[in-house]
């Protein structure tokens, strides 16, 4: 612990502790007030400060126990979303998703993680964890050929932060050019086994993908334009990259064999599915992988889990 790690610790005692503003830190402490505000935000950094709004809407629901009973769920937690913007929701999504996560890691686990905004989102809420042995395992590969960020590297880098934990990535893209060249590299030992360990995952957390032109899959260099009119032919969704269809079956088989990371099957043995996954563009693709039994445990917001309902009341219904 350096002079900076104490100066923070005695900034969040008086500001969380006693209660004191900003202000009133910084007078008492002789620093600024930016001073003040960034050893508060380093404290948070650091772990000494743990903040939980315990929201019952979160838990308590109609909704909750009506998806749990639709899709055989073993916990749905629900995000409540002040306002409606993407932003708002993505991050009401990552720290309910940050959460239960928290509740489903034992010692010992080893915790199988993709990549993308929203599951940035829910490495960026995950709070400081007593847990030993934990391992965190790269689902997929998160090169990107684009200016556009996958934030893999981050994000794995705060699970192993939040869960004291030992990273295994695949520093790879997630679909190659060719399949030869993507088998070639798979039998180097150390990609070969971090494929095997994500297989093997007690817990695997993963988002849903869209097929819409701004979804970012579409927008790292990996499709051309012909691939992406067939996947929008075919496709509702993606997991790990993995584009399935209505029934949930994998249905572009020739991106399949250039994609480097876990298969939807391999996705279905992993004992705990968490799926974090909202806003209701992308209802279509979550009702199709709920219905298809990807996940065991879900996060989603309100209004997309009554679109999820709906769409399945009426597919029985019909």
């Amino acid at each position: 612990m350096d002079a900076r790690d104490e100066q923070a610790l005695d900034a969040v005692k008086l500001y969380y502790g006693t209660g004191l503003s900003q202000g009133e830190v910084a007078q008492r402490l002789g620093l600024s007030r930016p001073t003040v505000s960034k050893l508060i935000q380093h404290g948070k950094d650091r772990g000494y400060v743990s903040i939980q709004i315990h929201d019952p809407r979160e838990q308590e629901s109609s909704l909750a126990t009506e998806l749990c009973k639709a899709f055989g769920l073993s916990a749905v937690r629900l995000a409540v979303v002040p306002e409606s913007g993407p932003e708002d929701l993505v991050g009401e999504l990552g720290k309910v998703g940050a959460a239960l996560l928290a509740e489903n890691v034992r010692d010992g686990d080893s915790v199988g993680v993709t990549w993308g905004q929203t599951m940035y989102a829910v490495a960026r809420n995950l709070q400081r964890q007593e847990r030993r042995g934990v391992e965190i395992i790269q689902l997929k590969g998160g090169v990107s050929y684009t200016t556009r960020a996958t934030n893999d590297f981050e994000t794995i880098t705060l699970f192993c932060n939040a869960f004291g934990a030992f990273a295994r990535t695949l520093p790879l893209p997630v679909i190659f050019d060719s399949v030869e060249v993507k088998r070639l590299v798979e039998r180097e030992e150390h990609i070969r086994r971090v494929i095997e360990m994500g297989r093997e995952s007690d817990v695997a957390v993963f988002t849903v993908g869209t097929i819409r032109p701004d979804a970012m899959l579409f927008n790292l260099g990996y499709l051309s334009e012909t691939e992406e009119a067939g996947i929008a032919a075919h496709a509702v969704g993606d997991i790990c990259s993995r584009f399935f269809d209505d029934d949930g079956n994998p249905c572009v088989p020739q991106l399949d064999e250039r994609t480097v990371g876990i298969t939807l099957q391999d996705l279905r043995r992993v004992p705990t599915r968490l799926m974090v996954a909202g806003g209701e563009h992308k209802a279509t693709a979550i009702e199709a992988a709920l219905r298809s039994g990807y996940a065991t445990h879900l996060v989603i917001d309100q209004d997309t889990a009554r679109q999820v309902l709906r769409m399945t009341r009426q597919r029985a219904a019909s």
